[in-house]
């Protein structure tokens, strides 16, 4: 038993002190647990999202190894050109394929950053969704304490609400196209 349970107990605990007052309050704690992470591993939305990204990251990968074989290619005729060149041609030609290096290189960055923003902006999205969804069902069942998964050390099965927020998240937003790619 590592520093895992005794943060579990801990919270546990806090939890416990925090909901207790509240229960002297007359009104009964409901409580709920949600497990975020099986909701981001099997959503429709997260999936669909995901397979997006393979898609484009195949595409740019092949569009990369292209740049990569002609920089190749480049380079050997350079290395071919270097003794019927007189130097400052074969400088001007180095430095000619040098930039074409660099442009490939800011390329395969910016396409890199391009599928990481489009990710986190469409993980955002999900996010704002999920919490609405969440909240929803809050008031519908008049939860006042929902707890993730990872947070607790017990809950019986009662009191999971994962299957149901899954359900509607995959109803209400079952995919979402990624802005910014394949322009």
């Amino acid at each position: 038993m590592g520093n895992g349970f005794f943060s579990r107990l801990l919270l546990g605990a806090m939890v416990l002190f925090v909901a207790l007052p509240a229960a002297a309050q007359d009104e009964p704690i409901k409580i709920a647990i949600i497990d975020i992470e099986a909701i981001r591993l099997h959503a429709a939305v997260v999936k669909d999202i995901r397979s997006q990204i393979v898609k484009f990251r195949k595409v740019y990968q092949a569009l990369i190894q292209k740049e990569e074989e002609e920089l190749r290619n480049a380079n050997q005729e350079l290395a071919r050109k270097r003794a019927i060149l007189s130097p400052e041609a074969f400088s001007e030609e180095r430095r000619k394929w040098e930039q074409r290096l660099a442009n490939v290189q800011r390329m395969v960055q910016t396409r890199k950053q391009d599928l990481d923003k489009a990710q986190g902006e469409a993980m955002n999205k999900v996010e704002g969704v999920l919490n609405g969804i969440v909240l929803e069902l809050a008031k519908e069942k008049g939860l006042n304490l929902i707890l993730r998964k990872n947070q607790t050390v017990l809950g019986a099965k009662s009191l999971h609400i994962t299957k149901e927020v899954l359900k509607r998240l995959d109803k209400k937003l079952p995919s979402l196209k990624l802005a910014g790619l394949g322009e």
